[in-house]
């Protein structure tokens, strides 16, 4: 019996607020240090800010900066239902803002989506497939729909795995997930490299 996309995505943010802080933070530093392990001196690189209680992107964002790497993040855009990217300057840019998502309002330095190749993406829930689940509106659908050349490792804990979860021609897969127990390599882009141009 296939289990409906909102059933699944109620099972996976209980399981994710069950976490307890400390374990949350501690995951968050494992997942972010396996990430930095993929990016393989990709610059710049697209990270969503998080929030509670998300996987933390802080840490990971703090060490890109101390690699001297440049990081673009991205702004909703609610009446196209997509996103807009800017690169941050400084966390401290950062304000609560749509959905109650970070964002550097005020202090926007617009990026150009055709010059970034990694893309770190929030999920609600996944499966070994790459699919994804997000919070439901789309908004990273449409934008990675947009922008097909960008290799797209999302990011969760090992609570949100599903078994299955039903996509459709709207959802876009992930080439990598990444949680605190191990990365799961599920797409045709199996390894981030670098390239001056596009991948292919």
């Amino acid at each position: 019996m296939c289990i409906s996309r909102e059933v699944l995505r109620t099972r996976a943010r209980e399981a994710r607020a069950a976490i307890p802080e400390e374990k949350r933070k501690e995951y968050s530093c494992t997942i972010c240090n396996r990430v930095v392990s993929l990016l393989d001196g990709q610059d710049p690189v697209l990270v969503y800010v998080s929030k509670p209680p998300e996987v933390e992107t802080i840490p990971l964002i703090t060490t890109l900066f101390s690699r001297k790497t440049s990081v673009v993040v991205p702004i909703i855009e609610r009446e196209e239902r997509t996103l807009r990217l800017s690169f941050l300057r400084d966390p401290s840019h950062l304000s609560i803002s749509t959905f109650s998502v970070p964002e550097p309002i005020g202090h926007e330095f617009p990026a150009d989506p055709g010059s970034i190749h990694v893309a770190i993406v929030p999920l609600i829930a996944y499966d070994r497939n790459g699919h994804r689940l997000g919070y439901g509106a789309g908004y990273y659908d449409r934008f990675l729909s947009r922008n097909p050349h960008m290799f797209k490792i999302g990011i969760g804990f090992s609570c949100q795995e599903v078994d299955q979860i039903p996509a459709d021609s709207r959802d876009v897969s992930m080439d990598v997930i990444v949680t605190e127990n191990e990365i799961i390599r599920t797409g045709e882009k199996r390894a981030v490299q670098r390239y001056s141009a596009p991948f292919m």
